[in-house]
């Protein structure tokens, strides 16, 4: 089973685009929040991860951080391990 993976996303931010295309291209499930259709999500998302811009990904607990974090991730072989892990 692999852990969940959240994606807290506004609808026209072009790095939240490029998170879920790499998360679809691989045939990873995951839920997205849009935080620009709720306050109460945004002020859940900077509570978890710190911080204010999007996108923030979270792997089960752990959180990835946003876009750029996500594709250096995926390039040191370190997202599949993440997926694989309970939480």
């Amino acid at each position: 089973m692999s852990a969940p993976v959240v994606i807290y996303t506004t609808g026209s931010c072009g790095y939240c685009a490029r998170a879920r295309t790499l998360f679809e291209r691989k045939g990873i499930a995951f839920e997205e929040i849009r935080v620009d259709l709720d306050a109460a999500r945004k002020a859940e998302m900077m509570s978890r991860s710190g911080r204010r811009t999007v996108p923030q990904i979270f792997v089960g607990d752990h959180h990835v951080g946003g876009c750029d974090d996500l594709y250096a991730l995926e390039r040191a072989g370190g997202l599949e391990k993440l997926l694989e892990q309970e939480t």
